[in-house]
């Protein structure tokens, strides 16, 4: 029995037993699904070796079904080539550099198939942050949002480690200088109140630095553009 599986999605019978053809001989089996739900089904059900996702498809998108294994912590561990006729199409929702997945143009010949499966295997690898965000295209299509939000988050650390301040209780958000009144000062408050405002402040660290590295993408995103 193949110890290893490899789930082909994609609407075209020939691109699915192309694929199945080009493969080298070897211990796995090649599951086939032709379309985005059917194609999730596989993924949630099977142990897989390797996904390779086909980014439009009829019932659910590769798009969707990229979101969906992206979500799941154990699933996103999995090898995933993303193959499409058109690249932009990926790039308008997946900004380039590909980190955690390698893309194949199609059409394709058996060498570029295998060295996808290569990279796409190599990037699997790589360690990655425990939020991850779906789809860096979401970041460049709101990257004004993003922007506020680091600035806004920036902006409620210091009121947080310093609720004294009476600046900062003044500039801050309602929610926040409503909530500066119940701990007047850090040296009056319990060692729980202390804890949940560390911790509070390091999960905000953590989503700053998210925030910090979308726009970092976004704006070698643009450059690469403008070039």
């Amino acid at each position: 029995m193949a110890s290893n599986k490899i789930l082909v999605i994609d609407d075209t019978t020939v691109v699915r037993v192309k694929v199945r053809e080009m493969l080298p001989p070897g211990n796995f089996e090649v599951l086939e699904a032709k379309d985005g739900l059917e194609g999730l089904n596989f993924i949630l059900q099977e142990k897989l070796s390797l996904i390779m996702l086909d980014f439009l498809l009829p019932k659910m998108s590769g798009w969707e079904v990229f979101q969906q294994v992206q979500a799941n912590p154990e699933l996103r561990k999995i090898p995933l080539v993303i193959m499409s006729g058109r690249k932009e199409e990926v790039t308008e929702k997946i900004t380039e550099p590909f980190e955690y997945f390698e893309f194949l143009g199609k059409p394709f010949d058996q060498k570029q198939l295998i060295s996808a499966i290569k990279l796409a295997m190599s990037k699997a690898k790589l360690p990655r942050p425990e939020l991850v965000a779906v789809g860096a295209a979401t970041a460049v299509k709101n990257s004004t949002f993003s922007t506020l939000s680091v600035a806004n988050a920036t902006a409620v650390a210091p009121s947080v480690a310093n609720p004294a301040m009476p600046t900062a209780a003044n500039n801050a958000t309602p929610s926040v200088a409503n909530a500066a009144p119940a701990t007047p000062s850090v040296a009056g408050a319990s060692n729980a109140e202390i804890k949940a405002l560390n911790e509070k402040m390091v999960t905000m660290q953590a989503e700053i630095d998210g925030l910090k590295k979308q726009l970092t993408q976004v704006v070698a995103f643009i450059k690469q553009k403008i070039k």
